[in-house]
């Protein structure tokens, strides 16, 4: 079966981009405290376009959401040896981006239904050090916020929330990537909508946001003319976005709503049909929010099963559903966690001590047992899958099970 390429693009876009080209003003920032710091028309008109859909105070855009994620994280009161509890399967940006800031990932174990990090498991991770929870809303839908929120409170801990791939998702009446301090997504090329390359980060607090501002265009140059006082982890660095692709977001941004309709319909169309094969657990959407689909995620049930999960896939693959994977890989499992991180004196003089963190196996058993031999992804953000084509993926599903179940 040949599927679709997804494709968000039309001559919308196409005008969009040509007529800043036609302007010759591809970028209007400037590196100096005034009225081009925070970049030129269409970077201002896009922030001020996503603000209003996600009902936010601020939106900040950045060239990816990696460089939103380390935006994020120097904003807050983060410093070297403080611990940020993360969830562990994802992808490595969202850890990797807690060590740019000299800060130590914390791996929380994951819920066994929704694949989001578990507010019990955060709960037990919390030590002195931790400073910060950092929430992945993984493969489209939000954690349990309600819940995070009040252990943060309780706590005294910031909450960073990573909507990369649940973009216009709901957590009961509140778009998720805004319950936390700071929150945001992707805009990178396989989407929902994107902008080639690129991220949004939100809040609603003026501090933080100035804070963003800052970092994204060289803050260190401008602290002295804005009269900045608290310049603690104001390194800035270059992570504009230009004026191609925010007016491209623009046209995006008005064809999000349609883009998640249909997203939960082709997904929805594959609950009715796949529901029904046995061994097979279809992807569970929490009480009063919904899901937007960025993967399809599935579980089976070995226990039915002649054979395991990767000649499961195998078999799929070879009658012609393509796009399946085998979810994230657990992070903490990356050569980078597994060979000892040393956090200390060697790399920072000031400390008295030099401390290994080293990521053992079984650390997040939920998460391990998952990813080892139970998850199944079908990356829906790669195609436009159409009713026929559901049917299809239907009948091969029949096909294959009728040789893999056991009797």
């Amino acid at each position: 079966m040949i599927f679709k390429k997804y494709n968000s693009f039309n001559r919308k876009e196409v005008a969009a981009a040509a007529k800043v080209v036609k302007t010759g003003i591809l970028s209007d920032y400037l590196a100096s405290w005034g009225p081009k710091f925070k970049g030129g028309k269409y970077v201002k008109l896009f922030e001020a376009k996503l603000a209003k859909y996600f009902n936010v105070k601020y939106a900040i855009t950045v060239n990816s959401w990696t460089s939103g994620l380390i935006t994020s994280i120097a904003a807050l009161d983060i410093e070297p040896g403080d611990e940020i509890i993360v969830s562990p399967l994802t992808m490595s940006a969202s850890a990797a981006a807690i060590l740019h800031c000299n800060a130590i990932p914390v791996f929380a174990d994951i819920e066994q239904d929704t694949f989001c990090i578990d507010p019990k498991s955060i709960e037990k991770k919390i030590s002195k050090r931790t400073k910060a929870i950092l929430t992945i809303d993984i493969y489209g839908q939000s954690c349990d916020m309600d819940a995070i929120n009040k252990i943060a409170k309780k706590n005294k801990l910031k909450v960073i929330c990573d909507a990369a791939q649940a973009i216009g998702s709901k957590y009961k009446n509140y778009f998720t990537g805004t319950m936390g301090d700071i929150g945001g997504f992707s805009l990178n090329r396989h989407k929902h909508i994107h902008t080639g390359e690129g991220g949004v980060l939100v809040t609603n607090n003026k501090k933080l946001a100035d804070r963003m501002f800052m970092i994204r265009n060289h803050a260190e140059l401008i602290v002295k003319d804005k009269g900045e006082k608290k310049i603690n982890n104001l390194v800035g660095f270059n992570f504009r976005l230009g004026e191609i692709e925010c007016a491209i977001g623009i046209e995006q941004l008005k064809k999000l709503n349609f883009l998640i309709k249909n997203r939960i319909k082709i997904a929805k169309a594959l609950d009715l049909r796949l529901r029904k094969f046995k061994g097979l657990i279809t992807p569970k959407v929490r009480k009063n929010c919904t899901h937007v689909y960025y993967y399809y995620v599935i579980k089976i049930e070995k226990n039915f099963f002649k054979v395991g999960r990767d000649k499961i896939i195998k078999l799929l693959n070879k009658e012609g559903i393509y796009g399946l994977g085998k979810g994230y890989s657990n992070l903490h499992f990356l050569p980078l966690y597994q060979k000892k991180i040393a956090f200390g004196k060697k790399h920072f003089p000031w400390t008295a001590n030099k401390r290994y963190i080293s990521y053992k196996r079984g650390i997040c058993p939920i998460s391990e047992k998952l990813e080892k031999d139970q998850v199944i992804d079908f990356k829906l953000c790669l195609f436009d899958l159409s009713l026929s084509d559901i049917n299809n993926i239907e009948k091969i599903f029949k096909k294959v099970w009728k040789k893999i179940l056991k009797k």
